[in-house]
């Protein structure tokens, strides 16, 4: 009995962290979203801008994380990864309102030029509903890019 006990709870346990685990690859948090922007940073740190930009620009890559993804900017709103929609790199989007008219890159930039880092929300297309949702984003300052991820809320 204690076996077939212990048998359900670990099979009910592992169908569970299963489910989590896939939820959690579909649905990045906000604490998720900065943390795989403080791994960016370091990973540029450590590899330079070039290998750093081709990382993050690679849809298969170590920074893409079910919803979530990194991309940079300069500090003039050019693209310079995005792993999602790599049509953008090379573009400039700081003019580039999001659907309720607000400048986020700018202000995104703009926050990560005088504190460094922190949050900037806005609407965005997700990509695997192709709906406008709310979305906040974690932005860092590196040498001379603006490094993100965003979050669905």
């Amino acid at each position: 009995m204690r076996k077939t006990c212990a048998f359900l709870f670990a099979g009910t346990l592992l169908v569970g962290m299963t489910v989590t685990m896939t939820f959690a690859d579909e649905h990045g948090t906000a604490a998720q979203a900065k943390l795989l922007v403080e791994r960016a940073v370091e990973f540029a740190r450590a590899n330079g801008k070039d290998k750093a930009l081709a990382e993050f620009n690679n849809p298969k890559g170590q920074f893409v994380k079910g919803d979530l993804y990194v991309y940079a900017w300069d500090s003039s709103g050019k693209v310079l990864a995005h792993p999602v929609n790599p049509k953008l790199v090379g573009t400039n989007v700081m003019n580039s309102p999001d659907v309720d008219g607000k400048y986020f890159r700018k202000e995104a930039i703009e926050l990560a030029k005088t504190k460094g880092s922190g949050w900037v929300d806005y609407k965005y297309q997700n990509p695997k509903t192709n709906q406008m949702e709310q979305k906040t984003a974690y932005v860092k300052k590196m040498e001379d890019m603006v490094i993100g991820c965003g979050a669905y809320k």
